[in-house]
């Protein structure tokens, strides 16, 4: 067999750089079953270099290879804008302001919100103008300083990194003006009654009501203007104030109140009532002395201090001392009889009249004195015609029918009255019952009873009553019944 092919040789690492001519060595024949050779590197071409080992340095007199180039960053996304808001509509508006509220974008993006533009134009054109120099944060706005009756467009804008978003617009051009509201007053509980003040207080009596715009408040006195030197009217958008530094009897009266917004309005009434101290009655005189009595009359104040007279106070004094003692209060006639006097005495007597500021400051004094005599006191009885009381005998309440079960007790009850007292007799089918100690008969203060006790099977019938004096008498019959009891056997136990 032939021999094997001798290896290549490799070069040497320390003389990379070494430059041989070494002819090539014929390719050996072919055999059919080559034994594995031992791994052999390349040998360069004539004029090539050989290749360089992996790590080592670069040749003398060549270029170090180009470094590889690195890779250029992933882009950032593109910033887009967020959708636009949704849910526009105006909150409030009046004269010179329109109150806007809206809702945040569907989708506002990883970029974030950055906030909104308001932006305004005249109804007709396309001049938009935005009306916040600083981006808004919050979703609600006050468009300020506006032209009443204009009509103006009004649309949102979001702003992000990514730009301005698609703006949202109201359907409708808004009028600016405030929205009419009918007024309403608000009268408060206390004063729906009549309101009473004393002479000197203050009055200070505030009215709430709502309507828009601001409503026009006047005031009357009894269908007449105010006198602005007496009262004072102090009003607001919410409420008006009536106010007296000092009342007087002649602020006494019925105030009405009117409040107008456009074609409406609202009336309420408040019903002042100044009141004072009375002055003292009219006149007071001695009518009549017998005994130790003594009897007044008097007329009723000229003066009642605006409001009703609730009653009088009457005083006497012995002439002797002359202090005043007061005998009767809160008295509400105009006449009265003073008695419990001392005999021998001289008195003479005042009466103040009361309403509910009080007393009156100064009395009515009798012009008169009584004297209360020691000797001579004779008391004449009236002459009475004395009443004719006899009656016949009446029943005022009857006899009503009964049942009752054997071995039960039961109670047969009427009323009757006739003077003089009439006799009360009771009857068993029309025979007199007498003193049955089987029946118990009780009558008082004209209240007629008949108790049966345990009644039996021949205890039913006819009970009568029969009342009767010297007058006439009077008779109420009912009817008994005895029942069997449900269960007899159970009786017999």
């Amino acid at each position: 067999m032939p021999s094997k092919p001798a290896p290549i040789k490799k070069a040497a690492k320390k003389e990379p750089a070494k430059k041989e001519e070494k002819a090539p060595e014929p390719a050996p024949e072919p055999v059919p079953e080559p034994a594995p050779a031992e791994p052999v590197e390349a040998v360069p071409a004539e004029g090539e270099a050989p290749p360089a080992e992996e790590g080592a340095p670069p040749a003398e007199g060549e270029a170090a290879p180009a470094p590889e180039e690195p890779k250029p960053p992933t882009p950032p996304p593109p910033k887009e804008p967020t959708s636009a808001p949704v849910d526009l509509f105006v909150e409030d508006k009046n004269d010179n302001s329109v109150t806007i509220i809206w809702s945040q974008p569907a989708n506002i993006g990883p970029t974030g919100l950055d906030g909104y533009v308001i932006e305004i134009c005249k109804d007709g054109t396309e001049d938009w103008k935005a009306v916040n120099e600083e981006l808004q944060k919050s979703s609600r706005y006050v468009i300020k300083n506006l032209t009443t009756d204009d009509r103006l467009k009004i649309r949102v804008v979001a702003v992000n990194e990514g730009g301005r978003s698609t703006p949202v617009t109201l359907p409708e051009a808004v009028l600016v003006k405030e929205v009419a509201d009918r007024p309403k007053v608000r009268l408060p509980r206390f004063l729906r009654q009549r309101y009473v003040a004393h002479v000197g207080e203050k009055i200070n009596l505030t009215i709430p009501f709502t309507g828009k715009p601001k409503p026009v408040v006047t005031w009357t006195k009894n269908g007449q203007p105010l006198d602005p030197k007496r009262v004072n009217i102090r009003s607001t958008e919410r409420d008006s104030i009536l106010f007296i530094r000092a009342s007087e009897r002649e602020d006494s009266g019925v105030y009405e109140m009117t409040v107008k917004v456009e074609g409406f309005e609202d009336k309420t009434s408040i019903t002042l009532q100044i009141v004072e101290l009375p002055g003292p009655p009219a006149s007071v005189k001695i009518v009549d002395t017998w005994g130790f009595n003594v009897a007044l009359e008097w007329t009723p104040p000229t003066d009642n201090g605006n409001t009703e007279i609730t009653g009088y106070t009457i005083q006497k004094a012995d002439k002797k001392t002359g202090d005043w003692f007061t005998v009767l209060e809160h008295y509400h006639r105009l006449n009265a009889t003073i008695s419990d006097l001392i005999m021998g005495n001289t008195y003479k007597f005042r009466v103040f009249s009361e309403n509910k500021c009080g007393m009156s400051e100064s009395a009515a004094v009798t012009k008169g004195e009584a004297k209360i005599l020691k000797t001579g006191i004779q008391y004449k009885p009236p002459d009475y015609k004395e009443h004719d009381f006899t009656e016949a005998p009446k029943f005022t309440t009857n006899l009503s029918d009964r049942s009752t079960t054997v071995g039960y007790s039961t109670k047969l009850l009427c009323s009757v009255r006739g003077f003089p007292k009439p006799k009360v007799e009771w009857m068993k089918n029309q025979m007199i019952i007498g003193d049955d100690p089987k029946f118990r008969q009780i009558c008082v203060q004209g209240i007629c009873s008949l108790e049966i006790r345990k009644p039996g099977n021949f205890d039913g019938g006819v009970y009568t009553c029969r009342a009767k004096n010297d007058h006439g008498e009077a008779v109420v019959s009912c009817k008994l019944e005895v029942k069997q009891p449900a269960n007899p056997d159970a009786e017999k136990k």
